[in-house]
């Protein structure tokens, strides 16, 4: 006789020769026995991953901490942690983590490039310059360093200097077009104007430099 709606429960399994239903509850047991597997790290990255971009970054840094807790070298929690401190102006922990980044990283270029921009961000130029400084010595060519550092001797009034350092990575057109782009950022038009000029002179091709200019006359 069928077990009717006692069928459908969670109880012993019922209804099949005594064997095999020794067999499959003996299974069952297990099953109510078994654990959920423990969460591990990358578990909580994803997790952390998923509520940043959710907006619950509180709720992603706990998750990118426990990450970093068990494992101090892990790049990417790190790299996130980073991000979110820099762009919550939490600038004491976002220099600290982009700190650790640079070693996990075992002291890369780019890195300390992220290092390096942090500083600009939270008003620390000399620290800044000394960072770009680092990585370019650490690799010559790094664009990263090198536009980075370029923008800020822009920012700072160091037109000449940005030149040098942007020419290493950049087409010339390039080079005056990113002058032109901090220039309008800054409220500078006719600076801008003047740059972006030059860029469409140098590469009559590049239209995004001819697109500004139509722009700002």
């Amino acid at each position: 006789m069928l077990a009717g709606c006692g069928s459908g429960q969670n109880g012993p399994i019922q209804n099949v020769n005594t064997g095999a239903a020794e067999s499959l509850n003996a299974e069952h047991s297990r099953f109510e026995k078994s654990e959920d597997p423990p969460i591990n790290n990358e578990t909580r990255f994803a997790a952390g991953q998923v509520a940043e971009t959710q907006g619950k970054f509180d709720q992603a840094v706990a998750l990118y901490l426990a990450v970093v807790k068990e494992n101090p070298k892990h790049q990417a929690a790190l790299y996130r942690l980073g991000l979110i401190y820099t762009q919550t102006k939490q600038f004491p922990l976002a220099i600290e983590v982009w700190r650790q980044y640079v070693k996990a990283s075992g002291g890369s270029a780019t890195a300390i490039s992220n290092l390096g921009f942090c500083y600009e961000l939270a008003g620390e130029i000399p620290e800044a310059e000394k960072a770009y400084n680092i990585g370019i010595s650490k690799e010559p060519t790094n664009q990263p360093c090198r536009v980075n550092y370029g923008l800020l001797l822009v920012r700072q009034g160091r037109p000449k200097e940005a030149v040098q350092q942007l020419s290493v990575v950049l087409h010339p057109a390039e080079v005056h077009y990113d002058i032109a782009s901090v220039y309008e950022q800054l409220g500078l038009k006719d600076q801008a104007k003047e740059e972006y000029k030059k860029s469409s002179e140098i590469d009559p091709k590049f239209w995004e430099a001819q697109a500004r200019l139509a722009e700002l006359k």
